[in-house]
């Protein structure tokens, strides 16, 4: 039998709303895939269903309270991984690969955002970097409510994934938005996260991200405010999803993700070279960086002093990336360019789109709420030569990331030629 989770740790929160008592079947699904499960309950979530339920279906015993002297002791798991029940917490955020809050009522959505850690599963919360799934229940005025929509807002553009409330009758009598989402609903997406598609495998995928700088003397320089949160993220997506990864970065504070083949640049001339030189054996390039486009003529070799009240820089333009790629690419590869635009955002997009002969094209204007430079949000609409034009509103960069890779896969035909 296929146990598609074996190996896999996963926490699941449960919390004091009456749609607890489909929990347990959240359980039952995951262990039948193979996962470990290791269930932390709030105390109000024990007046619902008792831990010994949850301990009996997954085989692990259920955490409680924060302090050994709790109603319930520490999973095995952590216990063997920790030796120290005041680190609990640490020790079995390290060994969680993923952790699913279901359900999950406003109070807790509200701990969350705001890092309010006061017992043991919103203190987990804190410590965890693994992915997060969000499943609310609750009242639908309470789901509606200016301060629930702000914390899930916040969480989302934080990455947290939600399994969606769904719309039926409430505990409440009402009619509304606010039943946990299904059982299948959420462990599908649960599947999703911890065994990503591979549809990108076998395949090379060259990505540029930041900025570039452009010296004025030997300590100033031009650039722009490009954080390359956007390509790092496209980089970290395609490794996901199988690809052999080459990153070409300019400046930047972010990490190059684990996997990836990382080229360091500063100028957009070291850009170019860079690019050019991958490109020959990449089957996709996404020109995420922002280089400069223009530089000065005639850097100063040493510190400019301030002996005038007025500095004039004479600037030519930069090397033009995309073009010189472009008519250098064979038949078969692929290039998505981005177009950041403050007004008629479309339209340029898609005079780039033409102009470049692109294959691709993400538009976004850094005006909008949520979008533009260092942000973790962006809102685009992405252009394609084929004529397909996808809207999007705001969302994590890195679920946009996963939004122009499927669309290029589409786009160049990849998802027919398997």
């Amino acid at each position: 039998m296929s146990v598609p989770l074996s190996g896999k740790t996963i926490v699941l929160g449960v919390t004091g709303s009456i749609a607890a008592f489909k929990a347990p079947l959240i359980v039952t699904r995951l262990v039948g895939q193979g996962a470990t499960v290791i269930v932390i309950m709030t105390e109000n979530a024990t007046r619902f269903v008792t831990p010994l339920t949850f301990e009996t279906l997954s085989g692990n015993e259920v955490i409680v309270g924060m302090f050994p002297d709790a109603k319930k002791g520490v999973a095995s798991l952590e216990e063997a991984a920790s030796g120290s029940e005041r680190l609990k917490h640490v020790h079995l955020a390290e060994a969680t690969d993923l952790a699913i809050i279901a359900p999950a009522t406003a109070n807790i959505i509200g701990k969350m955002a705001n890092g309010v850690a006061d017992d043991f599963l919103s203190t987990e919360l804190v410590a965890m970097t693994c992915p997060v799934i969000v499943a609310p229940a609750m009242n639908v005025r309470m789901m509606e409510s200016d301060a629930v929509r702000a914390n899930v807002e916040t969480l989302k553009a934080r990455g947290v994934i939600f399994a969606e409330a769904e719309v039926g009758r409430l505990a409440s009598g009402a009619v509304g938005k606010g039943r946990l989402a299904d059982t299948e609903s959420i462990v599908g997406t649960a599947l999703g996260l911890l065994l990503p598609k591979q549809d990108l495998a076998g395949r090379r995928i060259l990505v540029s991200a930041g900025p570039t700088r452009e010296p004025v003397d030997p300590v100033r320089f031009i650039g722009n405010r490009s954080s390359g949160k956007m390509g790092y993220a496209l980089a970290e997506r395609a490794l996901r999803r199988g690809a052999d990864v080459v990153l070409v970065s300019g400046p930047s504070s972010l990490n190059p993700p684990d996997g990836a083949e990382y080229v360091s640049v500063e100028t957009t001339e070291e850009m170019l070279h860079a690019v050019m030189k991958s490109f020959m054996d990449a089957d996709l390039l996404i020109m995420a960086a922002a280089p400069a486009d223009y530089r000065p003529a005639r850097p100063s070799e040493v510190k400019i002093k301030k002996t005038t009240e007025e500095l004039t820089l004479e600037l030519v333009r930069t090397e033009d990336i995309l073009s010189q790629v472009v008519s250098a690419r064979r038949e078969g590869q692929g290039v998505v360019g981005f177009a950041l635009e403050t007004s008629a955002e479309v339209e340029e997009g898609r005079r780039k789109l033409i102009d470049k002969d692109l294959d691709i094209v993400v538009v976004n204007n850094p005006l909008i709420e949520g979008a533009g430079f260092d942000t973790g949000t962006n809102v685009a609409v992405i252009l394609t030569r084929s004529g397909r034009e996808n809207e999007l509103a705001r969302m994590p960069k890195a679920d946009l990331a996963d939004v122009i890779l499927t669309e290029a896969i589409s786009e160049l035909g990849w998802d027919r030629r398997r």
